[in-house]
């Protein structure tokens, strides 16, 4: 915090979380004090001359009105440095296993005060400028290796032009210790390994890019069908029990990226606990060290109360930012924004704010469009000729699954992609249970050169015509269950097995087997080609009169099912076997009929 001295307020009212203090004569909107004898952290989110409504971010209960309230003259920040990767934080950034320490057990007291980066541990700092070089915001100072990464130590983006004035040579330093020293406006200054950042402003950056490249995720229905790119965003509803979390664990897990930034933003304290328990046990496939080697935790805990749910948002996102600094391509997992919402809506009825639908601000759109639109695949400041990226992908948990209430309406607005889970799906053991009905994905025209360059195939082309299938299938069930299956034309319900063979060959993937779980993007393209291909080569046989019940019998549409279990290594040749078993079946039933 900053050592300036400011005159100090006293509380005069105490509502829940939300704090009056009178005498904080100069105080800013969403800065930073230090509330009762105990110096809880909170932020100003309303001023009325010398009076202040303060937000405390940890449990108010035994404050009383008297008590001092002291500036720090900051805005809330994050600090930025050496020591992120592999940390499980809470809402504000404190590490827990330090404040677990601090509190002499795990059952947190308040007050506590611990940084983010730890300051007595020394990192492996090489410089990359010498004495009397001109730097500008975002050039590398020097590197250290940390994690799965190497971490680069970039002059930050609130100073201009500067000259190296001196720098350490290479060796183990911690982050508190001076590296560099330059002249900044005719004045020196002493550069560290870390620096703070507010975290509701956004980090610059030279120049913004085009959506073209796919975040390969390893889950083929989003892939295919719903693909969301580096720098994109997505949003991903879904009742209770629809697979949200599993679903961000598989995409966290196996996404290409080089940094994974997981909030859990309020969300149920078995699931975090699961993700807690989980991390730091998976292999990253990447480097075949741990995963958590490359990610960042946020942990809202429980006694933090739950406006503290907005602040863990913005930090992981500054989190995320930092790491798209240095060239990187970064995943940002929200789960889940609904009660980042909630949160939003608790402190404005206690501001006595006129509420919206459902009780939410009126600035709800506002707040979510603000988060969103930090995504992003960018040229990074500096002068240096490297892209980052950072893609948010945010849960929504709407009330009873309905996908009509504000949080997922307005969020829809401003995602690229929409992952809509259904709840018929997850009771039928169909997972990811992603709707192909209700989602959509506006990157999917623009990623047809991508897969060309990449895999061979125009998957846009086999996509387009899965989609097709899809639909029709659809629509004939709805009739099917009016009239029943049997009355439909073989024709018809060819076109329902041919759907059927999509979902359960390609749609359904196991999170859980070891071949299931990942499917790269070649092997993608051409399990998919197989499958759509399989309707064209069928068709024959109804106009030659097989009837279905002959067609559901053949053993190649169990061999077909069944290819996604195949290794990588051996698909190519399992779906030439596969596709000679069924047109050698194809042809003996035509000539039986003839």
């Amino acid at each position: 915090m900053s050592e300036l001295m400011f005159e100090k307020g006293v509380i005069s009212h105490i509502k829940g979380p939300v704090v009056i203090a009178e005498g904080l004569r100069g105080a800013k909107i969403r800065e930073v004090v230090l509330v009762g004898e105990e110096r809880l952290i909170g932020e100003i989110v309303r001023i009325e001359g010398d009076r202040a409504t303060i937000q405390v971010y940890e449990p108010t209960g035994g404050l009383k009105a008297g008590e001092p309230v002291e500036r720090t003259g900051e805005p809330l920040s994050a600090e930025l440095g050496p020591g992120l990767l592999g940390q499980v934080l809470d809402g504000l950034g404190r590490p827990l296993e330090a404040i677990a320490v601090e509190a002499g057990g795990p059952f947190i007291t308040r007050g506590i005060k611990v940084p983010t980066l730890p300051r007595d541990k020394k990192w492996h700092f090489t410089p990359v400028i010498k004495k009397g070089d001109d730097l500008e915001p975002g050039d590398v100072i020097g590197t250290v290796p940390e994690g799965a990464i190497t971490h680069k130590v970039m002059l930050p983006p609130n100073y201009g032009r500067v000259k190296v004035l001196d720098v350490v040579p290479e060796g183990d330093y911690t982050v508190e210790e001076v590296i560099a020293t330059v002249e900044y406006a005719g004045t020196k200054v002493d550069l560290k390994m870390y620096h703070k950042w507010p975290v509701r402003n956004p980090r610059p950056f030279n120049l913004k890019l085009a959506p073209v490249e796919l975040l390969v995720t390893g889950q083929r229905v989003i892939d295919t069908f719903f693909p969301i790119v580096k720098g994109g965003t997505s949003a991903i509803p879904g009742g209770f029990g629809t697979g949200k979390t599993v679903t961000l664990h598989q995409v966290s897990k196996w996404a290409d990226a080089d940094v994974v930034v997981y909030v859990g933003c309020g969300e149920r304290g078995n699931e975090m606990t699961d993700l807690l328990h989980t991390f730091p046990k998976l292999v990253d496939p990447k480097t075949g060290k741990p995963l958590l080697e490359r990610s960042v935790l946020i942990a809202n805990t429980s006694n933090m109360p739950v406006p503290a749910r907005e602040a863990s948002i913005f930090i992981g996102v500054t989190y995320a930012e930092y790491f798209r600094d240095m060239g990187l391509h970064v995943v940002l997992t929200a789960d889940s924004t609904s009660r980042w919402a909630e949160a939003l809506r608790e402190l404005s009825s206690r501001l006595e704010e006129i509420p919206s639908e459902r009780g939410f601000p009126a600035y709800l759109p506002d707040f979510i469009a603000s988060f969103y639109e930090r995504a992003g695949r960018v040229y990074v400041k500096g002068r240096r000729d490297e892209v980052g990226s950072v893609a948010i992908i945010g849960a929504v948990s709407p009330s009873g699954g309905d996908l009509n209430e504000p949080v997922t309406q307005h969020t829809m607005r401003y995602v690229g992609a929409f992952w809509a889970l259904d709840k018929n799906l997850a009771f039928k053991r169909h997972f990811p249970a992603i709707n192909w009905l209700r989602s959509f994905s506006k990157y999917t025209e623009g990623l047809r050169e991508w897969w060309i360059k990449n895999t061979g195939h125009d998957m846009m082309a086999y996509r387009e015509k899965a989609m097709d299938i899809l639909q029709r299938a659809s629509s004939l069930e709805e009739v099917a269950r009016v009239v029943g299956e049997a009355a439909l034309s073989d024709e018809n319900r060819l076109i329902l097995l041919a759907a059927d063979l999509i979902k359960e060959g390609f749609l359904v993937q196991n999170a859980y087997h070891e071949v299931d779980t990942y499917c790269s993007p070649k092997k993608q393209a051409l399990l998919l080609k197989t499958l759509v291909e399989f309707y064209e080569r069928a068709r024959p046989m109804i106009d030659a009169g097989v009837p279905i019940s002959r067609i559901h019998e053949m053993k190649s549409l169990g061999t077909l099912r069944r290819l996604k279990f195949i290794p990588e290594e051996e698909f190519e040749k399992a779906v030439e076997e596969a596709v000679a078993q069924l047109e050698s079946e194809i042809s003996s039933l035509i000539a039986e009929v003839r």
